[in-house]
């Protein structure tokens, strides 16, 4: 209801992004949204061996740093994984995605998974990964959380 017939940004808490030199992650992507009218998510290179703790894409490179995603799947393990181009905690989705998550299934975990409902949206070509400017902090684990508070701690000093 709140949303209505519009797209709308999603910021997941545990990560940190900044981009000291220029615009946020978010705003980064709302320039793509205008430009495609789709869904978007924000993407960076991970170790293979880290994998298995993201939503990893597959996708045709459109322009620079811009993906069309052809497949995704949530935390795959490293032989199943089609990339090493995980989605991190920025997201712009379309309203119509709230029509397919009424009818996804539980995926892992016994979890409705948010990269389920925009495997269904990839498939009619509808949804873009961002390989974003600045850098990401994962704050839901105590090394990221250090690394982040460091960065800040040299960044005002």
């Amino acid at each position: 209801t709140l949303i209505g017939n519009e797209a709308f940004g999603v910021i997941l808490a545990d990560d940190l992004c900044i981009n000291p030199n220029g615009k946020s992650v978010l705003s980064q992507m709302v320039t793509l949204y205008k430009k495609y009218h789709c869904s978007i998510v924000a993407i960076e290179e991970v170790k293979a061996n880290e994998v298995d703790k993201y939503g990893i894409i597959q996708g045709e490179e459109i322009e620079s740093n811009v993906y069309r995603v052809s497949d995704m799947v949530e935390k795959p393990h490293i032989d199943k994984a089609p990339s090493n181009l995980a989605i991190i905690g920025r997201y712009i989705l379309t309203p119509d995605i709230f029509d397919i998550l009424r009818v996804t299934k539980p995926g892992k975990k016994g979890e409705i998974q948010i990269t389920d409902a925009l495997l269904e949206q990839a498939k009619q070509g509808r949804v873009l990964a961002y390989k974003f400017q600045g850098s990401r902090y994962d704050c839901g684990s105590v090394d990221g959380y250090v690394k982040a508070t460091m960065a800040f701690y040299e960044q005002f000093q």
